[in-house]
């Protein structure tokens, strides 16, 4: 399988704004992102007036958009806080879908040199994944590697990947538990290295710095799972983790690989991780709940499109978890109506 060709006009780049003064993001980011078109949603709980600088070729969506879209009235699908990105995902037309949160900065390799997080996520969707027999070195498509010794010749063309998942510098991706404990613990590692993440594996996944395919994947990306007590900041969220399982399952389901690693971005401070605390430590422990079940849930043969194994899935949740949290129940319902809504906004 060889590397795939993609143009400049079939990438958006996704930006969920949660501060009102883009400026310095979109400054620190022109080089990466002037070539393409950008999707730029404001959380609707955003009330000061957006300042975006010139120069880009972007959509920019608001809480009136939304509500064209979405009755609110009668959805439980909120697009709160980080949640705004997944409006983004819903708008695009375009074939692959990066996205990179507003506190994020390009971060440095380590030569010092700036990393193009936009190129290396590319590199990542368009190079096949391996995920039915581990590489101990790594990506074999990356340069200066290759398959190892004992790697079966009939799984070398790989599969396609769905999903690029970067890493950050600076601010670790902890819980709130952990963060508390080591305030001022900061990752610092630069890690030269792609890996595909094996088949029936789970990840955490988190949404600060993401790729994908979003024809193949693209319904995964959903908006369902909220704590009671959610909040804005990422201590105070699980909803992206739920996410990253559904999509893991339809991507081991469908045969298409997950890549983690590559490429880094520099992520700056935001929140307070032991007033965060309050609000984490419900998902922190449904999280026990949660793993196993994305473990063991299998689909059927029938689910041969994301939207057929997300309704799937959505299914599974609500007989095999609804029953013992209402919160369960409601993701499978949000689960549901956002597969409706993604068939009902490519339908016009």
């Amino acid at each position: 399988m060889s590397q795939v060709i993609i143009k400049d006009d079939e990438v958006d780049i996704v930006i969920g704004a949660l501060q009102s003064d883009l400026t310095s993001f979109m400054e620190a980011w022109r080089p990466m992102f002037s070539r393409f078109h950008l999707i730029i949603v404001k959380d609707p709980d955003l009330k000061e007036e957006l300042k975006v600088p010139g120069g880009f070729n972007l959509n920019l969506y608001t809480k009136s958009d939304m509500d064209k879209v979405v009755d609110s009235s009668s959805s439980t699908i909120s697009f709160s806080g980080y949640s705004c990105r997944y409006f983004g995902y819903l708008m695009s037309r375009k074939k692959y879908i990066i996205s990179i949160d507003d506190d994020c900065i390009p971060a440095k390799d380590s030569k010092g040199e700036l990393i193009d997080a936009v190129a290396q996520h590319i590199t990542n969707l368009t190079t096949p994944a391996t995920p039915f027999f581990f590489n101990t070195l790594y990506d074999p498509f990356s340069e200066g590697t290759d398959f190892v010794r004992g790697y079966p010749f009939s799984l070398r063309s790989g599969v396609e990947c769905g999903l690029s998942c970067g890493l950050w510098l600076n601010l670790a991706d902890y819980d709130a538990p952990t963060q508390a404990l080591k305030p001022s613990a900061r990752n610092s590692r630069y890690v030269d290295a792609v890996l595909t993440v094996p088949a029936r594996t789970m990840l955490p996944l988190s949404g600060i710095n993401i790729a994908f395919n979003n024809e193949l994947v693209g319904p995964t990306l959903l908006p369902a799972f909220r704590l009671a007590k959610e909040g804005k900041f990422r201590w105070e969220t699980v909803e992206d983790i739920w996410t990253g399982m559904c999509a893991k399952v339809v991507c081991d389901h469908l045969r298409l690989g997950v890549k983690s690693g590559l490429p880094y971005v520099w992520r700056q401070e935001r929140g307070n991780a032991v007033e965060s605390l309050k609000k984490e430590w419900e998902g922190v422990q449904l999280m026990e709940e949660v793993v196993p079940f994305f473990q063991s849930v299998r689909l059927s043969e029938a689910a041969v499109t994301a939207e057929d194994c997300i309704a799937e899935i959505a299914a599974s949740v609500k007989e095999q978890l609804g029953r013992s949290n209402p919160m369960f129940a409601r993701a499978a319902e949000n689960m549901v109506e956002w597969i409706k809504l993604w068939k009902q906004v490519r339908s016009l």
